[in-house]
């Protein structure tokens, strides 16, 4: 088996069709067909079920494809390695995020980045933070953006300053004065939404105050989280930085005297691994502007 077999199948698996892939790939439909049944006796299973219409992966075909996406993602990451081993300034920079981050990214880290660096292309991915920290560790991407608290350890950590949270409410129903900031105890009895990074923390202090708070949504997402708040059912609990995204929400807010609820955006790769010229450059940009 070989970054070609890997490719072709894929390939297939993708188009559901040999002859899509076929032309996809730019080459005939029988060595398409023979590299297929070579890798199928290679591994010794059935890959994909030969449909009149679509070919269907298998159990176990569905595992190589899984596998093959990231090996071929590992294959194209080391390829733009070393371009940029030999380019310098010049490349492509992987990243992932989480969504709590997209405020404190744009416009301000991204747009001086850009303009010291304009040759410089990006490729971002988006999910939480225990997701963003597997996909670094398997080097799908070089630099994760992710928010506090999570495991430092085996990793090179960027901090920006810390942020306290806010109590977040649709702006007609006037839950607290946006001048006036709150203690959490304020919350006792109001419905809550949260978004599920944060809900270990808040439950924690809430309790330092003698109650549990009244968690009525879970979410995995600061927008959605948003969006929830914005139908009135709650009043959602995020970083500071999110008064960005609320912007296009019919929403107010109001500051939470709460240290043990402060939170900030960092930049972590990992210990000992080589990292290109270009990730050098956004860290040094992330830590001072």
């Amino acid at each position: 088996m070989d970054i070609k077999q890997l490719k072709y199948f894929l390939t297939i698996a993708e188009e559901g069709k040999i002859t899509g892939a076929a032309k996809k790939l730019n080459i005939a439909q029988p060595p398409l067909s023979y590299h297929l049944k070579l890798l199928e006796e290679e591994l010794g299973i059935k890959l994909m079920d030969r449909g009149n219409r679509k070919i269907h992966l298998t159990d176990a075909g569905k595992i190589l494809k899984n596998r093959a996406e990231q090996i071929l993602e590992l294959v194209n990451s080391t390829v733009k390695e070393l371009k940029d081993f030999n380019e310098g300034i010049r490349g492509t920079l992987s990243i992932g995020t989480v969504s709590s981050s997209g405020a404190t990214l744009f416009p301000k880290i991204i747009e001086n980045f850009h303009c010291k660096y304009p040759n410089v292309n990006f490729e971002v991915r988006e999910s939480n933070t225990y997701r963003i920290m597997e996909i670094l560790n398997s080097g799908v991407i070089e630099i994760g953006i992710v928010r506090t608290p999570f495991n430092e350890d085996g990793l090179n950590v960027v901090f920006r300053p810390k942020e306290p949270m806010i109590a977040v409410f649709r702006d007609d129903m006037k839950s607290f004065d946006r001048n006036t900031p709150i203690e959490l105890k304020e919350l006792v009895d109001k419905p809550i939404i949260v978004y599920r990074r944060f809900e270990k923390i808040i439950i924690e202090a809430c309790q330092k105050y003698g109650f549990v708070p009244n968690i009525i949504c879970k979410d995995d997402d600061a927008r959605t989280t948003l969006l929830w708040a914005e139908s009135g059912i709650g009043i959602a609990i995020v970083p500071k930085s999110a008064i960005d995204i609320m912007q296009i929400y019919n929403l107010d807010y109001t500051l939470i005297k709460e240290p043990s609820l402060e939170t900030s955006i960092a930049a972590i790769c990992v210990k000992e691994r080589y990292i290109s010229s270009v990730a050098k450059n956004f860290l040094e940009v992330f830590s001072t502007i």
